[in-house]
């Protein structure tokens, strides 16, 4: 069975690294242990490392030491090369690359970068490398700068240099193609190549070809005057700042970079005005050429700004600058989270990689590890994409994981509060967030605004509310944004970094309301261990829970398991394993076992059991010789909310598992809660299950 595929181009700056996280991200969805190896990187300082497996390793948590994840620097292949024994190179490669194929389910090899001009014997190298690995190959061409011809023909070159020495090739990457003229190269590709060939085309994007601010600066040897912090700022346009003011704010565009002499302090001052004004686009930075750099004055001026963009200034005359920063190649860095998740977005849609990836193996793993589970989950919730509301729209993680969720297009999402708060917010932060991509909703000056409390005060009349209770109510953004879901204006909320758990359930009790014949509103974690995903339940809602209460809890976990593609087999945990224990609190469980098995014997549930019972199958076998559970439960539910809380907070901590959750059970539309320690990855994951639930309604 084969176990690798090789990425491979014929060009510097061909967009390897884009397919390469594309394909990893795929990979991982269908299988749990993907490696990754570069056979040749560049040489650098003692202090530097590969950009590309720094990228990768980071991006996707793999864990292999850096020292391992290649075979050797380009240096010592041309000494081996010029001593006659480049035999000698190839057998390195093979060695660490058989070392990770016996380590990893698929090991993913990307290419050399042709960092080199008019090195004859990359390409040559790259077709011997992957001849000798026995790998498949993906072959990448960039479409800048070449005629259609042009491109075709060196795609046909590669292809047929690979073919010709017995190595596969299973795919051919157009990238960087001009929009206009992506279907034309498409007809000719598919032409040229055989059926079996898979054929994508990839426009020029070109969000991904400007330069961060970070770049700028080591390639221009700057020095940073302000916003250091900000300096992986993503650029957009840029121009330079010669005319009068007035003249050139109106060439200001989203992310413009500003380029001025240092001593045209109106320029300077204006612009950062203009980047904190609700009438022009936010800058990324601004570069001070000539060397020069503000009077004490100026420079005082800036520093008690609110909010300052990256500013450095460089040597050199502004004319030459600008072309050196034109010039620059822009790479994704691991830093770089935006470019990571735009590279990720436009694989997704413009690669054919599950057709791929069918390629590449049949095998079917035996057991849903984390990142298949996350792949899942992303793919889910592009099915049929959804409307979340976050009500906390000024809170940091919020915004950030806002910024990733649009890189990644896959949800729509509205944030309440207010549009200025929320604007300054994310200049502070120095997020890339396109308004334009999402909805900012200021309740109290909303237009649903006095619906909103209408339909309220009707919904709690009962209650006594009257209207200036419910015009109260809808300035709150938990009920404002419950309301939304309500109305039908939003499939689901998050909430709950900077709210109490029933601050943010509250509202929905009151009138989004439990599904029929459900009357517990429950959680569950999605806990992903090293080699699979738990569902634990309840942690985070109920206290102490009684029979019937538990049981209904375990039958909600159990159909929140299926839903998310994990197979229920359910464990009622307690103190002691099957008949051995006696006392109220072990009796509850059993009882809340029987329960279920009355109500659902479709479902397979054991308790009451032990933890170890119920996930080591060693101990499950001794305890409960025969179980259908015993040592392979997959839905572990706890007697109360002391045990669940601190025992799935125990797992986390010490094993490293990520948590995804709470994700809330029973209620008639999805509204989940965060914990106001939550992380950026907790509000990001927790919106997607967020999206999925509301598939189901």
């Amino acid at each position: 069975m084969n176990k690798g595929i090789y990425i491979a181009t014929m060009e510097e700056d061909s967009g390897k690294s884009l397919i390469s996280l594309g394909l990893m991200q795929t990979l991982l969805g269908k299988t749990d242990k993907v490696g990754y190896f570069r056979p040749i990187i560049d040489d650098f300082p003692e202090s530097q490392k590969d950009n590309h497996i720094e990228t990768v390793l980071s991006q996707f948590d793999i864990e292999i030491p850096y020292e391992e994840a290649y075979g050797v620097t380009r240096k010592e292949l041309v000494d081996k090369r010029n001593d006659g024994k480049a035999g000698e190179i190839i057998d390195v490669i093979i060695q660490k690359y058989k070392k990770l194929e016996e380590e990893f389910n698929f090991v993913l090899v990307e290419g050399t970068d042709f960092s080199v001009k008019g090195n004859v014997f990359e390409f040559d190298t790259n077709v011997t490398i992957a001849k000798n690995l026995g790998l498949p190959t993906i072959i990448i061409s960039s479409g800048k700068d070449k005629s259609k011809k042009e491109l075709v023909d060196a795609l046909n070159f590669v292809y047929s240099s690979f073919s010709n020495r017995d190595v596969k090739v299973i795919g051919v990457v157009a990238n960087k193609i001009q929009e206009e003229n992506v279907e034309n190269v498409r007809t000719d590709l598919n032409n040229f190549f055989p059926k079996e060939v898979e054929v994508s085309i990839v426009p020029m994007i070109k969000t991904l070809l400007h330069p961060t601010i970070k770049e700028i600066v080591e390639e221009l040897e700057g020095k940073v005057i302000f916003g250091e912090t900000h300096l992986n700022n993503q650029t957009g346009n840029f121009g330079v700042g010669a005319m009068q003011l007035r003249n050139y704010l109106t060439k200001l565009k989203e992310n413009s970079l500003v380029i001025t002499p240092g001593d045209r302090a109106d320029i300077i001052l204006g612009a950062l005005q203009a980047h904190i004004s609700a009438n022009y686009p936010p800058i990324s930075g601004i570069i001070l050429t000539g060397g020069l750099i503000p009077e004490d004055s100026i420079l005082k001026l800036i520093e008690g700004l609110s909010q300052i963009v990256p500013i450095v200034s460089v040597q050199g005359g502004t004319f030459s600058v600008t072309n050196r920063i034109g010039n620059i190649k822009s790479k994704i860095y691991k830093d770089s989270k935006q470019k990571i998740m735009t590279s990720l977005a436009v694989s997704d849609k413009y690669l054919n990689l599950d057709s791929l990836t069918e390629k590449l193996f049949n095998f079917q793993p035996k057991a849903l590890t984390p990142k298949m589970f996350q792949y899942s989950l992303y793919k889910r919730a592009q099915q049929s994409r959804k409307r979340i509301v976050l009500p906390e729209g000024t809170d940091e993680r919020i915004l950030i994981a806002t910024m990733r969720l649009i890189a990644l297009n896959i949800v729509d999402i509205t944030l309440l509060g207010s549009i200025d708060k929320i604007k300054n917010k994310i200049a502070d932060l120095g997020l890339n967030i396109d308004l334009s991509k999402i909805n900012v909703i200021d309740p109290v000056h909303s237009d649903k605004y006095d619906e909103y409390s209408e339909t309220f005060y009707e919904l709690r009349k009962h209650k006594n509310v009257n209207m200036d209770m419910a015009r109260d109510m809808m300035a709150d953004v938990s009920y404002f944004g419950t309301m939304m879901i309500h109305k039908g204006d939003a499939d689901g909320m998050v909430s709950g970094a900077a709210h109490t758990t029933q601050h943010t359930i509250r509202p929905a009790l009151q009138f989004i309301k439990t599904k029929p014949g459900v009357s517990v509103v429950s959680s569950v974690f999605f806990m992903c261990l090293e080699d699979r995903v738990s569902v634990f339940g309840d942690c985070a809602i109920n206290p102490n829970p009684n029979a019937a209460e538990l049981a209904e809890i375990a039958i909600s976990s159990a159909e929140s398991s299926l839903a998310f593609g994990i197979e229920p087999k359910i464990a009622m945990l307690s103190y002691s394993s099957g008949t051995s224990g006696k006392g109220e609190d072990v009796d509850r469980v059993r009882e809340a076992t029987e329960i279920v098995r009355n109500k659902r014997p479709d479902l397979k549930i054991e308790g009451p059991i032990q933890y170890d019972a119920a996930v080591d199958a060693t101990v499950g076998k001794s305890k409960l010789p025969g179980s259908e559970v015993a040592g392979q439960a997959s839905v572990l539910i706890f007697p109360d909310l002391n045990t669940g809380n601190n025992t799935y907070k125990a797992v986390q901590r010490e094993t490293g598992a990520l948590a995804i959750g709470p994700m809330l059970q029973g209620l008639n539309k999805p509204v989940n809660d965060l914990s106001r320690g939550c992380t950026v990855d907790d509000v990001f994951n927790t919106v997607i299950i967020t999206a999925i639930q509301a598939q189901g309604f």
